[in-house]
């Protein structure tokens, strides 16, 4: 039986692989919002959370990574695993979920490593 307590290092697979992730969790939602925007939507909050509440399911789907990016931002800010941990909390609500976490836990895995 493995010993769970026990941390094990990240491996490079798995740093370059969350670095990955972070490349399309930038570029694919930005993509969409680039699209919003030339279709003459707007980014500012009343005009994004209006397109974002669309419906029964963007609403759903809105709230869940809501919720998931508060809990990010909580446990980041708690761990203080990472020098500046604010910014990935920054980068989370203003870029996106989806590329701050991949790309936290990529520069606290090599934190981890060194």
């Amino acid at each position: 039986m493995s010993d769970l307590s026990k941390p094990v290092a990240p491996s490079p697979i798995f740093r370059v692989g969350m670095k990955i992730l972070a490349v399309f969790g930038l570029l694919l939602p930005w993509a969409f919002y680039l699209r919003h925007l030339v279709e003459g939507g707007s980014l500012a909050p009343a005009g994004f959370m209006s397109a974002a509440s669309a419906n029964s399911v963007t609403s759903a789907i809105t709230v869940d990574v809501y919720l998931a990016a508060l809990a990010f931002a909580c446990w980041v800010l708690h761990e203080r695993r990472v020098r500046r941990p604010w910014a990935y909390v920054l980068l989370c609500f203003g870029v996106g979920l989806s590329f701050a976490l991949p790309l936290y836990l990529a520069v606290r895995a090599q934190a981890r490593a060194s």
